[in-house]
């Protein structure tokens, strides 16, 4: 298998196992402040990452040279997760896993400006594909909703933290010297807990945690383990191998796996029209994962 396979290896696992966290968000998100849902959640993940980057011999003095990068990646991550569980109070899980698979368009922009990584013509197509087929879901099918840009709020605040996390794929590359994927994460989780442990104090001090449902404390577990831990290090494994636009194309695969989600806890499948959505965000994946030769795995970009 190539370096290139291998990271698309990596992404599959990647859209499947973040689709997870729009269902039980969902669920979650009314009974908890998100700056104290995400601080718990990179609390745990950063533990478990941590243990698995000390086994890994790699947590050596040189890898965490230069702190300030690690404080860049964990903000912009800070960031977005706020923003979902903000956005998931009230936007759908469906929906808000469709203004997700926005984010490779934003994704190849920023790829241009931090990485000069080209776009070519059949991927302009597929992004554009993939946002039209976004947007209908979130419109919900609805044309009048469209042409009036309603909008509602909790996608448009899930929006800002995607913007966020488009412009962290492209910076992982540009700020990675060569630390192996797993201790990279480690410290990333370490800043983004700091910077969201000063964010949410009050909310942290608040919380009576012991009356939370049992729904928060299965959404922390799985979104600290499957969504944080795991996604985090299959995502910059992949980075290091793949352009931008192209890890961030397996976001398509998202709704597809929130459907299977909702579906497999008993609800209803949605109505034909947020389907031809979905379908044409499949659409999109399938002409990304096509365009052509890979760049060169593991390119470096010294950070300046």
């Amino acid at each position: 298998m190539t370096e290139a396979q291998k990271g698309h290896l990596a992404m599959l696992v990647f859209s499947g196992l973040v689709a997870g966290s729009f269902s039980l968000g969902a669920r979650a998100a009314p009974f908890i402040d998100p700056g104290a849902m995400s601080a718990v959640r990179f609390a745990l993940a950063g533990a478990i990452v941590g243990a698995a980057a000390w086994a890994s011999g790699g947590m050596t003095r040189t890898a965490f040279a230069s702190p300030w990068r690690y404080g860049v990646l964990g903000g912009l991550l800070a960031i977005y997760f706020v923003a979902m569980f903000e956005g998931l109070k009230t936007a759908p899980p469906i929906s808000a896993s469709a203004v997700f698979t926005l984010t490779p368009i934003v994704a190849a922009r920023f790829g241009w400006l931090v990485l000069r990584q080209g776009v070519t013509r059949r991927m302009v197509l597929a992004l554009t594909l993939g946002a039209v087929g976004a947007l209908w879901v979130i419109f919900r099918g609805d044309l009048a909703a469209a042409r009036t840009l309603a909008v509602g709020r909790g996608e448009a605040i899930y929006f800002g933290g995607c913007v966020a996390h488009a412009l962290y794929a492209p910076m992982v590359r540009r700020l990675n010297r060569g630390e192996p994927a797993v201790v990279f994460t480690f410290g990333m989780m370490v800043a983004g807990f700091c910077l969201l442990t000063f964010y949410a104090l009050p909310a942290l001090r608040a919380t009576d945690w012991a009356a939370l449902p049992a729904i928060v404390w299965v959404t922390l577990v799985y979104v600290a383990i499957a969504a944080s831990a795991a996604t985090f290090v299959l995502m910059q494994y992949a980075i290091l191998r793949l352009p931008s636009a192209k890890v961030m194309a397996y976001t398509y695969l998202t709704p597809t796996w929130v459907i299977l989600w909702e579906i497999a806890r008993g609800a209803e499948a949605p109505p034909l029209a947020i389907l031809a959505g979905v379908a044409l965000t499949g659409a999109a994946l399938w002409l990304l994962l096509h365009e052509g030769p890979e760049h060169a795995p593991l390119a470096r970009h010294s950070a300046r």
